[in-house]
């Protein structure tokens, strides 16, 4: 079942966004990836995807900025935050504002699959 899942990636970095679908895709999932939050926005992946991996620093609309965006317009996803800077008081925030997970880069396969089961349960 876990290849009928999307799981989008929005990540302004080339190299994340090259390694983590492919992690994705070991892990069983459906993966694609966008490099802003506004690319994302315009696509198809907006109401197909079943989880949304989200940097939290971007250009133009930041990670907490797209999070704001997807609940004004009602599209209810799970989020895991990833972010390269470790700020225990901006993990708090995400996750107090609904977000499933933030894992600070470099974060292992473990750590994201941990992540991911919380966001999509069995489904």
């Amino acid at each position: 079942m876990k290849a009928q899942l999307l799981i989008s990636v929005v990540d302004d970095d080339q190299s994340v966004r090259e390694s983590v679908p492919e992690l994705l895709k070991e892990l069983g999932f459906s993966a694609q990836a966008f490099p802003s939050a506004m690319e994302f926005l315009a696509s198809d992946a907006l109401v197909q995807s079943s989880c949304l991996i989200l940097d939290v620093s971007m250009p133009v609309m930041s990670g907490p900025e797209l999070f704001g965006e997807l609940r004004r317009r009602n599209v209810s996803m799970p989020v895991v935050f990833i972010t390269a800077r470790k700020d225990e008081s901006v993990r708090t925030r995400l996750l107090s504002d609904g977000a499933v997970e933030c894992l600070y880069k470099p974060f292992s396969d473990t750590a994201l699959l941990h992540a991911l089961n919380k966001a999509v349960g069995d489904k």
